[in-house]
């Protein structure tokens, strides 16, 4: 009884910045269950396969270089256990490497209707955006289907990612996606796709349902892309997946989360490169959804119950509500990213989040500072509705100098 008084009367004297954190770790012991509840109602959720349901589809593959285990993940496309579907490559570039790996997909699958598609004709400052409306002009079915090059799938997954089309009123649908990383550094960015940006959409689609696309799968019907006004329409933006889920929503077509996960090869990094590339996604984040990007304060609890431990000077109920939270979102973490995606890094690096969540504030916080972004080499400008603007080359080398000197861990 002396120590339950103690501990309320710990709480009566907390500080006003003392009572702030504890509601911002309290919202996020909130969110980290409502994440749960949401992964489990997904992974009760999946959709009836009807054998008999099977329109012709188009694969568009924007090619950009050689990812790892190229040949790998776009043989996979090639492999479909399903009747009627077509390929297409685009490359910008005649002396891109990515087409000798094209050659030998055709070569090597001359059953699959498969061409490439070679191009320099550019309509935007998005480049994939550009190789995505030259591969189009090539299609032959009317639902068409988009996925980044360093995506792998089974040879379902036609068959199941077009289930969802059999309404209607369905114009999109995207896939989650589970990582094949090698390398502390991309493992450690793999931990946290698995169980925080997942979490995040799955809570999202809970709440108010998808109104955007993952570039793991985006299926669309073409009548659909035409109504939103063509690639052109998003030929500018740096999300354009974001884009190609949203604007169908606002068209009035519903985005429909897949029950397949597809896998994603992450290839070994260096921190300077994760680092690059996790700003280049939150800066394009808060511009697409700025209040609810601002709304992720309430979901670092990793980060504000440490802070709280500190603030009340080591407290008992300091480390109490440190405990809570950070089990909760071990819990959270393991039922998204091992439960929900049976994602092999998330299974034996789960012990990483804390530090992932760490790290993820931090960039949360600098994405704030400025819209600057570095992409494939190039320095780039966000506007406020997340189209890119290019910089010149002597600004973008000042701007990731600069970058990577002022980050703590600039000298590993």
């Amino acid at each position: 009884m002396e120590i339950l008084g103690s501990t309320f009367l710990t709480t009566w004297t907390l500080t006003v910045i003392d009572f702030l954190l504890l509601i911002l770790g309290l919202v996020a012991v909130w969110f980290y269950g409502y994440a749960i509840h949401a992964a489990i109602a997904w992974l009760k959720r999946p959709t009836p396969v009807e054998p008999n349901f099977h329109p012709p589809i188009t694969i568009l593959k924007p090619i950009c270089g050689v990812d790892s285990d190229a040949y790998e993940n776009l043989a996979s496309f090639c492999q479909q256990d399903y009747p009627t579907y077509q390929i297409i490559f685009a490359v910008l570039e005649s002396t891109d490497p990515g087409i000798e790996v094209v050659q030998k997909i055709i070569h090597y699958f001359p059953q699959v209707d498969i061409q490439l598609v070679v191009s320099d004709r550019t309509i935007g400052t998005n480049r994939k955006v550009s190789n995505l409306a030259n591969a189009v002009t090539k299609a032959r079915y009317d639902t068409l289907l988009i996925a980044d090059s360093d995506i792998r799938v089974g040879t379902d997954y036609l068959q199941r990612v077009v289930q969802p089309l059999r309404d209607a009123r369905v114009g999109v649908v995207t896939c989650l996606y589970r990582s094949l990383a090698s390398g502390w550094v991309a493992r450690l960015e793999a931990v946290g796709v698995a169980t925080e940006f997942h979490a995040g959409v799955l809570v999202s689609t809970k709440l108010e349902g998808i109104k955007f696309a993952l570039g793991s799968t985006i299926l669309i019907r073409r009548t659909v892309l035409e109504k939103i006004g063509g690639f052109e329409a998003i030929a500018d933006y740096l999300a354009d997946d974001f884009q190609l889920g949203n604007l169908p929503t606002q068209a009035g077509y519903k985005v429909v989360l897949s029950d397949y996960v597809v896998e994603h090869v992450l290839a070994s990094t260096t921190l300077v490169d994760s680092l690059r590339r996790q700003i280049r996604w939150a800066r394009g984040t808060r511009v697409c959804r700025p209040w609810g990007y601002l709304g992720l304060i309430f979901t670092h609890g990793t980060v504000t119950s440490l802070l709280l431990l500190i603030a009340t000077g080591e407290s008992a109920l300091g480390w109490l509500f440190l405990g809570i939270t950070w089990m909760a979102r071990l819990v959270m973490g393991w039922v998204v990213g091992v439960r929900s995606l049976d994602d092999p890094v998330a299974k034996k690096f789960l012990w990483l989040i804390p530090l992932w969540d760490l790290i993820g504030f931090a960039i949360w916080c600098y994405s704030f500072m400025g819209n600057r972004i570095e992409w494939r080499g190039k320095g780039w400008r966000l506007t406020k509705d997340g189209k890119l603007v290019a910089i010149s080359h002597e600004s973008a080398r000042r701007f990731a100098t600069s970058m990577i000197a002022n980050h703590p861990n600039s000298k590993i």
